[in-house]
């Protein structure tokens, strides 16, 4: 089903966006024509063509998460790939025309969006922006976690649970990068066949919570350094007995539910780290290292094929209600993408 259609009347420069009309189901994403964006000092205009569905754009339509200060409040999309078309003051007019791709706090599922020019990264040559797309926010959340956040060495071992999603196969393949041992989790079979040639050591199909020990134990005896948990709620305490002394767990995402209880003894005993992150809400500064790390370590990965994007779908960007469903769906395994 595509999505109606408000076209501004008169002759005002405009763009296309989707825009979530009010707090609710996959109807109120509505696409409209809004005004041309002027970039200010400092910030570039991006002709987007490709955006990143992403989870969070599924909790800021149900009003459940809104956008961060700076950022539209009813434009979803948190990632992009395309051309820099304007420039503000201070910024060379030779970047007009350059192919680039970033995260942003919002407004990505749109025919422009403004950042700053230091939060955006070249796409490297040969790669298409579609699949240019289905980078940022996945692997820069990935190796936040994994590398900054927690310290992860080649040759340890790795659990990613929902191995399948999208931050779950970037997690994969960059741990597989650093030569490490990875198992991953998934309440799909053909998610852990699919994720087999990423590099996937050990495949674990997890029922509930409750199977979950036995499942990994059973996919892979040995004792787990570091977990990429994108699941949360029960799955948490229950990976705990899965872990080596000093693991360190990274809690990214929750979709199984933002509470549960843990044995504290568990964690003092086996002394253990446990940090959250999210990338969404974090400041310019730390913006624009996120981006310096796209950049400087996963453009070049990428252009070598150390790693790849993995795409499920990409729907027309009339089409943004459909590509949510999906995504709620937990059917996809990778990105799903809106062409613009």
């Amino acid at each position: 089903m595509r999505l109606s259609v408000q076209r501004r009347k008169g002759d005002i420069e405009a763009m296309r966006a989707v825009v979530v009309r009010e707090p609710g189901p996959e109807d109120v994403l509505t696409v409209v024509d809004r005004d041309d964006l002027a970039p200010p000092p400092g910030h570039v205009r991006v002709r987007v063509r490709f955006a990143g569905v992403n989870r969070a754009d599924l909790l800021q339509r149900l009003g459940l998460y809104p956008a961060p200060p700076g950022s539209p409040t009813d434009i979803p999309g948190l990632e992009y790939a395309g051309e820099i078309d304007a420039v503000g003051a201070g910024v060379p007019e030779s970047k007009i025309g350059e192919r680039v791709y970033g995260i942003t706090g919002g407004g990505s599922y749109a025919e422009q969006v403004v950042v700053h020019e230091r939060e955006t990264a070249r796409i490297p040559d040969g790669i298409a922006e579609r699949d240019a797309a289905a980078v940022p926010e996945a692997f820069i959340t990935a190796y936040d976690a994994l590398v900054l956040q927690a310290r992860l060495r080649p040759g340890e071992r790795v659990l990613v649970h929902a191995v399948g999603s999208g931050v779950g196969t970037a997690g994969l393949q960059i741990a597989k990068a650093l030569g490490c041992q990875v198992v991953g989790t998934s309440r799909t079979a053909s998610k852990l066949d699919k994720a087999a040639p990423l590099g996937l050591d050990a495949a674990a199909l997890v029922e509930s919570a409750a199977s979950l020990e036995k499942a990994v134990r059973g996919a892979f005896p040995q004792d787990i350094d570091v977990v990429l948990d994108l699941v949360g709620g029960p799955y948490f305490a229950a990976t705990l007995p899965l872990l080596a002394p000093k693991a360190r767990v990274v809690v990214v995402g929750l979709t199984a539910g933002v509470r549960g209880e843990m044995d504290l003894g568990l964690l003092l005993r086996k002394r253990l780290t446990v940090v959250g992150t999210v990338l969404r809400s974090r400041p310019l500064e730390e913006k624009i290292q996120a981006a310096d790390l796209l950049r400087r370590t996963l453009s070049p990965w990428l252009a070598r094929k150390m790693i790849k994007p993995v795409v499920e779908a990409v729907f027309p960007l009339a089409e943004a209600a459909a590509a949510h469903r999906l995504v709620a769906s937990n059917a996809t395994f990778g990105k799903v993408l809106l062409e613009v």
